[in-house]
């Protein structure tokens, strides 16, 4: 079997090798040194299960006919007359042909309309029992084989089967046709399935097991030999509303998640959380996060995990552990525009390998609901943190990549409900997504329910619909999870890049316009009619207490919102300035009362600090500190005799006194020495991010880079080709040129003719050592008593002497 592909693969031209290269680039990694070794690669377990997972129901129903037709007496031979025939007429054969035309694209079966291959690996990875139908009848029991031979006694053993028995049996039809019982059950003829087993309509095949013979299930299903087929895609119920109302929802979530994650990085920058020693973020650091921006606990651990992915959270050591605090990247973006905040976010979550939705459940519960199964009980059984190695899954981005893409895919306004979804979502990819809408484990589908929850909550999606904004972003992400890294060395068109993007100037034209002023109402409450710039939103933050958000964000002035205000800087007159300048409505008498009374009580105690402070108990040397012009720029401060004081932190005073020729050390508060250390700023936190995996099938492997990998597979198949023992005809002739067994004038023809042909040949000489060897060579010109040939192995062209040429054969 691996020969004949092998010899398919070989009789391919470049074009269609290079073509099932880029479908199944798996097969390059690493690069297989030969045709020989592409075959046995391309039917290895792993590689064939990767190819099929791609594949949609109605072709690996296809698949299964081409498995289930194959004939007897070559058991990997089938035809595409055979398919059509078990289609029955039930499906155009277009569509028929084109599936057996994808199958032959990605290599699962190869050959001829009249002798079509499955190749090897597809048993293996596919279920035992195709289209749901058992073994042949006389595979599994002779009598059961006689009674299949005789379709109009089989008709009447049906026919006379119990209402009960008959309901096995439609079961067992329907597939899969195994069945486990009681072993007593199949040794009794009065039970239900001891009387089909005794009218040899289900054989006994093991001391619990039963199985449905295929021309069993073939008459019980009568239409077609397959079962129902699923030539296309579900359709949906066709439900939309207005793609208008749809943005409008859209865009005010898109509002929030953008303040909610400014409001929960914030907080981490005020209050760093610290970092769990098992991973992740603790409960108590959650929810005071998910207080911090108004959220529930599940919505802020989105946000975070969003954020971590966006590189806006990290990691930094403060105070001898690490803490969660924002990068330097934060600043950049709290300081942009609302739609490209929004596009960092959205983009970061489309593509990262992390379920933030396992985040408060235990760590079986959680595996269990990765992978589909039942919960396993461990013995380090615990809650999933937020932030912590349990959330990341591998096939995440792929998932929210298929069900994004089924969003994509419907017409603008349409809003899915979460079954038509998994029903879609179960054609395209039935290997991938195995559940159903009306499966019994709805947990199993709960991976897509969190994706249309999470989309919904980053305004992706509004009242169930894909916004418009958002079908441009998804187009985006999938281009870029399809472009070569040749075709951008810079990384100007990574997913994190807002520049140009399409998504950011829709988003940008639905937000209402940034304003600069507010209104101040007479019980001290200040209303702002839109979305504040940022130095508007820099101020409030300042002046007054945020209450609420939405089109029109509400907040109040009170003594301690002055109180705050005074202590950053600002006096009576600034604060009188600023209401006066910002408010639209003129200032209440009461909000100037408020202002100058906690003024002047403002101030009455005051307290200072210091940045580091200097002891010695030379006091000359603290006099003389005090008094250097060098050390100005320090701001040192006498407050001590042998004490001084700076406003500037340890490192920077500790540099400046040495380079003015001092040798001062640092202590802690105990009077110890401290080692200098290197202070160490929050990096982006290290996440995984699966950009081509977002976009299913997607690869980087560029035609010139195809074409590399066919030319290396030609010439290493001809080496390995060349390598092979010449024929013994050659061998006998080259061991001892006196009793040749071929003449030297039949090598001649041999020879000539070969250069006709432009064939290989296996050529015996002697050379100038009186060594016998062999070669395969392709003659190139014979003239002058030399034979040029050329050795397509190492590519070079040799020159032979006619008398020494012992032996000639064609190869093949």
């Amino acid at each position: 079997m691996a020969s004949n592909l092998t010899d398919h693969l070989r009789a391919l031209p470049d074009d269609a090798l290079a073509a099932l290269l880029s479908r199944r680039p798996d097969l390059l990694t690493p690069a297989p040194a030969d045709l020989s070794a592409l075959a046995a690669r391309a039917q290895s377990r792993v590689s064939v299960a990767r190819a099929l997972d791609g594949l949609d129901l109605f072709t690996l129903e296809i698949l299964d006919a081409c498995r289930l037709t194959r004939a007897p007496e070559e058991p990997h031979a089938t035809s595409v007359w055979a398919v059509l025939e078990a289609v029955a007429g039930t499906v155009p054969e277009a569509l028929v042909r084109a599936a057996v035309t994808r199958l032959r694209d990605l290599l699962m079966v190869y050959g001829t309309d009249t002798a079509l291959h499955v190749q090897g690996g597809v048993d293996e990875v596919c279920p035992p029992y195709p289209a749901g139908l058992g073994r042949p009848a006389a595979l599994l029991d002779h009598a059961a084989g006689e009674l299949a031979d005789d379709p109009a006694g089989l008709r009447r053993a049906l026919l006379a089967a119990p209402p009960a028995g008959r309901a096995v049996l439609d079961r067992l039809a329907a597939g899969p046709p195994v069945g486990t019982v009681a072993p007593d059950a199949i040794a009794d003829p009065a039970s239900t399935v001891g009387e089909l087993v005794t009218r040899h309509l289900l054989v006994a095949v093991g001391e619990d097991t039963v199985e449905l013979p295929r021309e069993v299930a073939a008459a019980l299903r009568r239409d077609s030999l397959l079962g129902p087929l699923h030539p296309a895609e579900p359709a949906g119920s066709g439900a939309s509303r207005p793609p208008k109302t749809i943005n409008s929802a859209g865009t005010g979530q898109v509002m929030e998640v953008v303040r909610h994650a400014g409001d929960i990085l914030a907080a981490l920058d005020e209050e760093p959380a610290p970092v769990l020693r098992t991973g992740g973020m603790g409960v108590r650091d959650l929810r005071r996060l998910a207080r911090a921006a108004g959220i529930a606990e599940g919505d802020a651990a989105v946000i975070i995990e969003v954020a971590a992915a966006a590189s806006l959270l990290g990691e930094a050591e403060s105070g001898g552990e690490l803490r969660f605090v924002p990068t330097i990247g934060y600043d950049r973006w709290v300081g942009g525009p609302v739609a490209q905040r929004w596009i960092t976010l959205a983009r970061a979550w489309m593509v990262m390998n992390r379920q933030p939705a396992l985040v408060g459940t235990r760590t079986a519960a959680a595996k269990a609901a990765s992978t589909g199964g039942p919960a396993m009980r461990v013995s380090t059984d615990r809650a999933v943190n937020v932030l912590a190695p349990e959330v990341e899954r591998t096939g995440a981005a792929r998932l929210r990549g298929a069900v994004l893409g089924i969003l994509a895919d419907m017409p603008p306004g349409a809003t899915p409900g979460t079954d038509e979804v998994l029903e879609v979502l179960h054609w395209r990819s039935p290997r991938r997504s195995p559940w159903k809408p009306s499966s019994q484990d709805a947990a199993a589908a709960d991976p897509v329910r969190w994706i249309l929850i999470e989309a919904a909550q980053l305004g992706l999606t509004g009242l169930g619909g894909l916004t418009g904004y958002g079908r441009l972003a998804v187009e985006e992400v999938f281009a870029a999870a399809v472009r070569d890294a040749d075709d951008d060395p810079l990384g100007l068109s990574r997913p994190d890049a807002v520049n140009g993007s399409r998504a950011v100037a829709a988003v940008d034209k639905l937000l209402p316009p940034p304003v600069d002023h507010f209104l101040v109402q007479a019980d001290l409450t200040v209303v702002v009619p839109g979305p504040p710039e940022p130095e508007l939103a820099a101020e409030l933050d300042v002046v007054a207490d945020h209450e609420s958000a939405g089109a029109a964000s509400v907040y109040r002035i009170t003594p301690d919102s002055v109180r705050r205000a005074l202590d950053s800087g600002y006096s009576a007159g600034d604060l009188q300035g600023l209401f006066a300048r910002r408010s639209r409505t003129p200032v209440p008498q009461a909000l100037t009362y408020l202002i100058d009374d906690v003024a002047r009580r403002h101030g009455g105690l005051r307290l200072g600090s210091a940045g580091c402070y200097l002891r010695s108990e030379d006091t000359a040397l603290v006099t003389e500190l005090a008094a250097d012009r060098r050390l100005a720029a320090l701001g040192l401060r006498v407050v001590a005799p042998t004490v001084l004081v700076s406003p500037y932190q340890v490192n920077r005073v500790l540099n400046e006194l040495r380079a003015a020729g001092h040798a001062p050390v640092a202590e802690d508060g105990t009077g110890l020495t401290l080692a200098r250390r290197r202070v160490l700023r929050a990096a982006p936190r290290r996440s995984t991010l699966a950009v081509p995996a977002f976009a299913d099938g997607a690869h980087n492997l560029t035609p010139p880079r195809l074409a590399g990998a066919v030319e290396a597979l030609r010439r290493g198949d001809a080496a390995a080709r060349s390598a092979r023992r010449a024929p013994v005809t050659v061998r006998a002739a080259s061991a001892d040129a006196a009793t040749a067994t071929q003449a030297h004038t039949q090598a001649m023809a041999v020879l000539q003719q070969a250069i006709r042909d432009r064939a290989q040949v296996w050529v015996g000489y002697v050379d100038s050592h009186g060594a016998t060897a062999s070669r395969l060579l392709r003659p190139v010109s014979i003239g002058a008593g030399y034979l040029r040939a050329e050795d397509e192995r190492t590519e070079t062209l040799h020159t032979f002497a006619l008398h020494r040429i012992t032996a000639a054969v064609v190869d093949g």
